[in-house]
């Protein structure tokens, strides 16, 4: 198992380098004056732009840029976001934890709705649970998310009033940016538990209602469709009928036999799926007014904001490899033949 993780990893700096220099190419298609951002880390500092230009080189061959580009991304520096009003890096920490935070409440019943609905879905074919799950799991997909996301915010908070959009109300929001309330992980809802303020710890509570049930409804609907294509294809499976044949009870063929064995596809979704919700989900946290780094991206996107979407797209590169990598080490564990290939 050892020697088959540290294979994955000395692959990773080959993924870093073509990441990096995909990434850098794309940028060369923008002027050198819209470049400089990229090397700025004062905004005083874009009042001389030509003298930034001949600076770091910005009108040299191409590998020259790169090497001295490259080296600054090692070191962290990231450019300046017009968007965000302060340097790159200091934009993805400040936007990250609001993500996170939604991405950990929505990934649980995700994973577990998900799991437990594609293989009962599987089990009972053709009765009325699979038509209910085969129903929720089309109805889930063929909606886009803005549409959902639409729809419950006019139920709920246009004609209920019952979860805001944002990240906190009025009055929570004042009392977390006076000098009373600590900060400890930029995550609201355990910063509001460490400061022992339950009022704000609801409050961020009913602003995550709304983004988790719309990403729920829509990834969970996803990996209900896997599961149960996986699990019928390993339930046809001989190894799984002389289990049945030797009278061993269905729900240890199910869970110990069979699911275990499909479950491979199903790692391969939750991963994407996973990462796909840290790397901001854009129209969800648009939809819903969420200040998370999702957007943050669209908004540099529409400023054109250079530095800022390089700085996004090589976090999400990051987070993908990462999310790839733990994917693979879970097949791994899965599946022992894997390890030997």
């Amino acid at each position: 198992m050892t020697a088959f993780v540290v294979r994955r990893l000395l692959l990773l700096p080959l993924v870093a380098f073509g990441v990096t220099l995909l990434i850098f190419g794309l940028l060369q298609m923008l002027s050198p004056q819209m470049r400089a951002a990229l090397y700025v880390t004062d905004p005083r500092q874009l009042r001389a732009v030509d003298s930034i230009i001949r600076a770091h080189g910005l009108d040299k061959p191409f590998h020259t840029q790169y090497v001295g580009w490259l080296g600054r991304v090692v070191q962290g520096d990231l450019g300046w976001s017009e968007t965000a009003k302060m340097p790159v890096a200091k934009a993805i920490a400040t936007f990250f934890p609001a993500t996170l935070e939604l991405t950990i409440f929505a990934v649980v019943p995700i994973l577990v709705v998900g799991i437990w609905l594609g293989t009962l879905s599987a089990v009972h074919r053709d009765r009325a649970l699979d038509h209910f799950s085969r129903f929720f799991a089309i109805s889930g997909t063929s909606m886009p998310t803005f549409v959902w996301g639409l729809l419950l915010l006019m139920v709920f908070y246009g004609a209920w009033q019952l979860f805001p959009p944002g990240r906190l109300s009025l009055e929570p929001s004042m009392y977390v940016l006076s000098k009373q309330f600590r900060p400890y992980t930029r995550l609201m809802t355990v910063d509001a538990l460490l400061n022992g303020q339950l009022w704000i710890f609801v409050d961020a509570l009913r602003h995550l209602a709304l983004p988790v049930l719309t990403l729920s409804l829509v990834s969970c609907a996803t990996l209900v469709r896997v599961t149960r294509s996986s699990m019928l294809e390993t339930l046809r499976q001989d190894y799984v009928r002389t289990a049945r044949a030797k009278g061993l009870d269905d729900r240890v063929v199910v869970n110990k036999h069979a699911r275990k064995n499909a479950m491979i596809p199903v790692v391969t979704m939750s991963a994407l799926l996973f990462v796909g919700l840290l790397n901001g989900v854009a129209i969800t946290e648009t939809v819903y007014g969420y200040p998370g780094i999702g957007l943050w991206g669209v908004n540099a996107a529409i400023q054109l904001d250079a530095a800022a979407v390089a700085g996004f797209a090589l976090f999400n590169a990051l987070l993908l490899v990462m999310g790839n990598l733990a994917a693979d080490i879970l097949y791994a564990l899965i599946d022992p033949r894997i390890r030997l290939r």
